[in-house]
């Protein structure tokens, strides 16, 4: 049987090296792929599924044409996977047999560089995780598009790795190929990342610059191995890649996977999107490149006073100048993307209007700079006088580059006349060859008395004489050369005309082709000014992060908070970021907080929909918001700076893991009590509500008892098990709050205002019936709600019968008649003065009376 063709032969030569990706074999104007990647392309992309002859068989083929490739490959990258870009790298002309093809790009999701296929907002992280022993991981980060390069260490196992990435733009993962398949499994489930794998982890020599800052070697080969990996896919110029830098995670605020998704710092948990999240609020940045970092900045909230209140300074010079704030931001919204336009010059693949775009961002710079010399604020001045205006990268632009260029860099039309002399050579000679052609065509006309000739041009025969057929008889014989017959024309050439043509032809082309070689030396030129070009689009992010915090702090009237530099918490008229956006001006409910070391534990109570998750959760919000420099939603905030910030809000099961709500919220409240420290913040929300009521309550009281005697964490505990109000008799650092709450002509109104003390009521009936219930069933309800009372009121009776009763055989007195004693009732009455009653709380106290009873019945 025949083999596969050559063709065919070649192309599973080079899909064998791409395994895991859509190898788009280039053939003429089309992408074309065959075998198990047509028929799942032609599924993904909906395109049609053909056949071609392979040799030895017909195979699976489809494809899509190379003009508009890039929304096929986008829409296969935005689905996870990954696609090689094959091009012919030989002269057709000059092959021998089948035209030479490599790959020349791997694309994948976390190294893409389109335009169209990135949002604009965002990173695009690729990310790099190495074990080591210990528990230890190295996680390095890369984004392909702006340059940038970090690494960080991880030491409290698999699970603050996870937390550490968990709300991060990362869209694909390198490990190592031993990696575990449980953790590949976890990645895949709680990220839906595309996870790569590379071995190789040594840096080339002319690369090793990108390890200046980073001495450790462990943090070297974590950094080696993605570095590999983008080396290995994208096979071109990388010298917009920045030196990386060592992160100290423990330099930040940690916030776990489950307070990242509790508190909706980005995005919230039902919908997925932006809008109703933290970062919704705050963004009012007019660049791409600041709603970036101030992704960032959420991600990492500060734990260094210094630089925090640095912020703040910041943003309270901007607010304080109305004026020159619109005026900066009237300058910033005329900057485009610095970060990226730096990558794509790097990279080799920005055009002409994007080198446009860089110009216009360039001459911003100088208003800037004025803009925030006028704020009365030293930090802000002295950011003015370290930005650096790149003026040369400006004027080279201005004198170079068209206004007004065409997208492609291969067609002309790009430099300006003036900049290059031989290009004004090739242009006046082609410019003056068209005056001539129309020049020779008006001679022409005289000469043979046909005002109907002209003289064209089609890219076959090049420049040509045409004449109509009801003309030929004016035309002297032997004058022109016949070329081509029309239906109603001749078409002829001149000796004269062909000479021209040949200096106006070379002119045009030799004019193209120099354009093309100064643009590619222009980009080369810019090249060098890239540290500088990132280093000021870092500022340009700086400025328009604070001057948002400056924008939205005004606007929704937020206080700037002070640092009490002790244990005190101390939030007056305190407001939900959030939830105050979504509700009528004036409608939201503000409420104090305070808490220090005698009182570091807050037992909510209070009636369902009231409030007490939203009290608890703008606490958390108001002190991240205060560590990444904005001003809080308070009119008065003194806070202690937390190292940490646990969550147990809200229903939740992870049933691909195959754990239940309760399971869920027993690991969530385990991680809390384990990594919290004094200076932490714990939120724990109706914990134990996920099992019998004994059961829970005896796990939330043991929870508060932990907290209260091993850790000494601030804590917010709301709960409807009013029993455990108890607890602030015997817990010293506890108080009882709750949120109040009337009822009136048998209506519950919620007044979302919190009270000291405890709540005496849950209303979860009312809420039912506010919810729509039925009223037949609301109303079953309650008497369901009055017989169990009123069982609760005869068990009580029973209780102290039976006390009493036990109470009469222990007194020390002798009876002429023996009483009737059951070896049972012996036990218990034995059981009774063994209880040491001083010792126990009361919730204890009924739990061992109700066991008791149990026996006597």
């Amino acid at each position: 049987m025949a083999e596969y063709t050559p063709m065919i032969q070649q192309y599973l030569n080079i899909k064998s090296h791409y395994k895991d990706a859509f190898l788009f074999f280039r053939l003429g104007d089309f992408y074309e792929m065959f075998f198990d990647d047509a028929i799942q392309a032609s599924r993904e992309l909906e395109i049609t599924l053909t056949q071609r002859d392979g040799g030895k068989e017909k195979i699976p083929m489809c494809g899509v044409p190379y003009h508009s490739a890039q929304n096929y490959i986008k829409t296969l990258i935005d689905r996870g996977y990954k696609v090689a870009i094959c091009e012919q790298v030989e002269d057709p002309k000059q092959a021998k047999g089948v035209v030479r093809r490599e790959v020349v790009q791997l694309i994948t999701p976390g190294t893409v560089m389109e335009d169209q296929m990135l949002d604009e907002k965002e990173n695009n992280y690729l990310v790099s995780i190495t074990p080591f022993p210990e528990n230890t991981f190295v996680i390095a980060y890369n984004d392909l598009t702006t340059g940038e390069n970090s690494v960080s260490f991880v030491r409290d196992g698999w699970d603050a790795a996870v937390s550490e990435l968990y709300n991060l733009p990362v869209k694909e993962i390198v490990v190592p190929s031993d990696f575990s398949e449980t953790w590949k499994e976890s990645l895949l489930q709680l990220m839906k990342v595309t996870v790569s794998f590379e071995d190789e982890t040594a840096i080339p020599e002319e690369y090793q610059h990108l390890l200046n800052n980073i001495n450790e070697v462990r943090l070297q080969e974590g950094f080696g191995r993605l570095f590999q990996y983008i080396l290995r896919t994208q096979k071109r110029s990388l010298s917009h890649m920045q030196p990386a830098v060592y992160i100290e995670i423990q330099n930040y605020m940690k916030l776990d996977l489950y307070s990242k998704r509790n508190l909706e710092i980005t995005e919230t948990i039902r919908k997925k999107g932006k809008e109703g999240s933290l970062l919704w609020v705050l963004d009012h940045t007019v660049t791409a490149m600041g709603s970036r970092l101030l992704k960032k900045w959420l991600d990492r909230p500060l734990l260094d006073r210094k630089e925090i209140e640095k912020r703040h300074a910041q943003v309270e010079g901007m607010m304080q100048q109305f004026l020159e704030r619109e005026a900066l931001r009237e300058s910033l919204d005329r900057v485009y993307d610095l970060e990226r336009l730096s990558g794509r010059v790097s990279y080799g693949n920005v055009n002409a209007r994007d080198l446009i775009q860089l110009k216009k961002s360039l001459g911003q710079i100088p208003a800037i700079r004025e803009t925030l010399r006028s704020f009365n604020q030293d930090d802000l001045n002295r950011l003015a006088d370290e930005m650096n205006p790149l003026t040369e990268v400006k004027d080279l632009l201005e004198k170079s580059i068209m206004d007004d260029p065409p997208l492609s860099i291969k067609e002309g039309g790009i430099i300006k006349d003036g900049f290059n002399e031989k290009l004004d050579e090739y242009r006046d000679a082609s410019r003056n060859g068209k005056k001539w052609i129309a020049e020779f065509e008006q001679k022409e006309r005289e000469k043979t008395g046909i005002k109907s000739l002209k003289v064209g041009y089609n890219k076959v025969f090049g420049y040509y004489i045409e004449v109509t057929k009801a003309n030929l008889h004016l035309l002297p014989e032997g004058m022109y050369e016949r070329k081509q017959t029309l239906t109603n024309a001749e078409r002829y050439i001149s000796p004269e005309l062909k000479e021209k043509e040949t200096l106006i032809l070379e002119a045009e082309e030799k004019s193209v082709d120099l354009e093309y070689e100064i643009f590619i030396q222009i980009r080369e030129q810019i090249k060098r000014y890239i540290p500088k070009l990132q280093k000021l689009a870092e500022q340009i992010s700086q400025i328009d992060v604070l001057q948002s915090f400056a924008a939205v702090s005004e606007q929704n009237q937020y206080t700037k908070p002070s640092f009490t530099g002790d244990a005190t918490l101390r939030v007056k008229n305190g407001r939900h970021p959030v939830v105050e956006q979504v509700m009528n001006d004036g409608a939201y409910v503000p409420n104090d907080v305070y808490m220090d070391s005698e009182n570091f534990i807050l037992l909510i109570t209070g009636p369902n929909m009231a409030g007490k998750s939203t009290y608890m959760r703008q606490v958390a919000l108001t002190i991240l918001m205060a560590q990444i420099g904005c001003f809080v939603p308070a009119s008065e905030a003194d806070l202690p700076i937390f190292d940490q910030i646990f969550t147990r809000i809200g229903a939740a099961d992870d049933l691909v893991a195959g754990q239940s709500t309760f399971m869920v919220e027993m690991l969530e409240a385990n991680h809390a009590i384990s990594h919290a420290t004094e200076n932490s913040l714990i939120l724990l929300d109706e914990i134990g509500r996920g099992t019998s009521t004994y059961d829970g309550m005896a796990l939330a009281q043991a929870i508060i008892e932990y907290i209260h005697k091993n850790i000494g964490a601030k804590t917010l505990f709301s709960t409807h098990y009013h029993e455990l109000t108890s607890l602030e008799e015997s817990l010293t650092g506890l108080k009882n709050i709750h949120v109040k709450a009337e009822e009136h002509n048998g209506e519950v109104v919620f007044l979302h205002k919190i009270r000291d003390g405890s709540a005496d009521e849950s209303y979860g009936i009312h809420v039912a019936k506010l919810a729509g219930l039925p009223m037949e069933l609301i109303q079953r309800a309650n008497q369901i709600l009055h017989d169990l009372e009123q069982t609760d009121t005869s068990s009580a009776s029973e209780v102290a019968a039976a006390a009493e009763q036990l109470s009469f055989f222990t007194e020390e007195k002798e009876h002429d008649q023996k009483p009737s004693v059951s070896n049972a009732e012996k036990q218990i009455i034995s059981e009774l003065k063994q209880m040491d009653l001083l010792e126990m709380t009361p919730l204890d106290a009924l739990n061992q009376l109700y066991k008791l009873q149990k026996k006597l019945k």
